[in-house]
């Protein structure tokens, strides 16, 4: 009778450890798969340190930094941003500095040596070329049009390549072959400026800057998921992911954000992205660029996006970029403001009513060419970045 109810109450535990078991990992399971049976990745996501894009050639194929490596980055990290950049007061590079790093987000470095992550050294790949001959081309024109300004008088960085002559240069009038995404030094319109200053840095694939936060918001429905991206200052989009199967928009049809349709594997969400449009830019990939996106979650408050990018009128072959992001409290984050870029954007149309001042007053004989004054490499010159050196 003793065994026989031994037996029982053994038997009675080993059930309860099963069903427990079980229950735990059905609550596991259920904690990152939707009531409809889909992987879960719902939730505000940011990162929580900074790693470059690249790796310094010194690491090699090292992927992760020791720990007394992140200390000592972080410690000169600190110290630059911390540091006193004005120059010689009232000067143009001076004027220039009134934005500066007291506005920036500094995070301690991660533990990757590079968001790159295949080739191996993680390099973003050679350009081809034709690509290599465009951007050479760009960046002439664009030092040309500062080689009356102090900025190549001085020799600043800003001008490297270039030299400095007083005559403003000629092809100051000249109509771009390329729609404009970048700084130069005029301002006749508003497409003179560059898509940040203008609000529309926002882009695929989003990585924060130094200015501001990176952020993903991430809702599902059964057979739908939207993406929110709060990025920089003010950045923010929203992507809505096609998930029903069917095929690409025509090519005829351009996109900001590109044509993103997405389906399962596993737990991971697949998304391939085409359609971008050519005023779009990505490190100089536009209407060619095709991303393929997976994010998955890889653990309770980890989400891992990965992202191959493939230009082949840019780059030799196609790169991958990977990053983590952390869970964030969804009751301290309940309440969101959305940003603001375009509404506050004050900067720009001054930019453009400085520039028919500045014409005004030369015509008059009351003031300088405006070419002579350097209104687009901006800021204090150039940082030295530890990530990079």
């Amino acid at each position: 009778m003793t065994t026989r109810l031994s037996g029982l109450v053994a038997f009675v535990v080993v059930a309860v450890v099963i069903v427990v078991a079980v229950v735990t990992r059905g609550q596991e399971a259920g904690a990152l798969t939707t009531a409809w049976g889909e992987p879960d990745l719902q939730g505000i996501w940011t990162t929580q340190f900074d790693t470059p894009l690249q790796r310094n050639v010194k690491y090699g194929t090292r992927e992760f930094f020791t720990e007394e490596e992140r200390t000592k980055l972080d410690q000169e990290r600190a110290a630059l941003i911390g540091r006193d950049k004005r120059v010689e007061r009232g000067t143009e590079l001076d004027v220039a500095g009134a934005y500066n790093s007291e506005f920036m987000s500094v995070k301690r470095t991660g533990r990757r040596t590079s968001l790159v992550v295949d080739p191996p050294d993680g390099r973003v790949p050679a350009l081809t070329p034709e690509a290599r001959e465009r951007a050479a081309a760009d960046r002439a024109f664009r030092i040309d049009l500062l080689r009356s300004t102090q900025t190549c008088k001085s020799g600043s960085t800003a001008c490297a390549g270039g030299k400095y002559d007083p005559t403003p240069s000629p092809r100051r009038d000249e109509a771009l072959t390329r729609y404009n995404t970048a700084r130069m030094n005029r301002h006749f319109g508003p497409e003179d400026g560059s898509l940040g200053d203008r609000c529309l840095s926002g882009g695929l694939p989003g990585f924060g800057g130094a200015y501001g936060g990176n952020f993903r918001r991430i809702v599902q429905t059964p057979g739908g998921v939207s993406i929110v991206y709060d990025i920089d200052q003010g950045q923010a989009f929203q992507r809505n992911i096609v998930m029903n199967g069917s095929p690409h928009l025509p090519s005829t049809v351009r996109q900001w954000f590109g044509d993103s349709r997405g389906h399962w594997e596993g737990d991971t969400l697949v998304i391939d992205v085409t359609n971008f449009s050519p005023k779009s830019d990505y490190q100089g990939a536009r209407e060619n660029l095709h991303l393929v996106e997976r994010w998955r979650r890889a653990g309770p408050d980890t989400l891992e996006y990965t992202v191959t990018v493939d230009d082949p009128t840019v780059w030799t072959k196609p790169w991958t970029m990977q990053e983590e992001f952390t869970r964030q409290n969804e009751k301290e984050n309940r309440i969101y403001y959305e940003p603001r870029c375009h509404e506050g954007n004050y900067g720009f149309p001054s930019l453009l009513l400085s520039a028919r001042l500045a014409e005004k007053a030369y015509a008059a004989g009351t003031g300088p060419h405006p070419a002579t004054k350097d209104n687009a490499t901006d800021f204090v010159g150039v940082e030295e970045n530890p990530f990079v050196r």
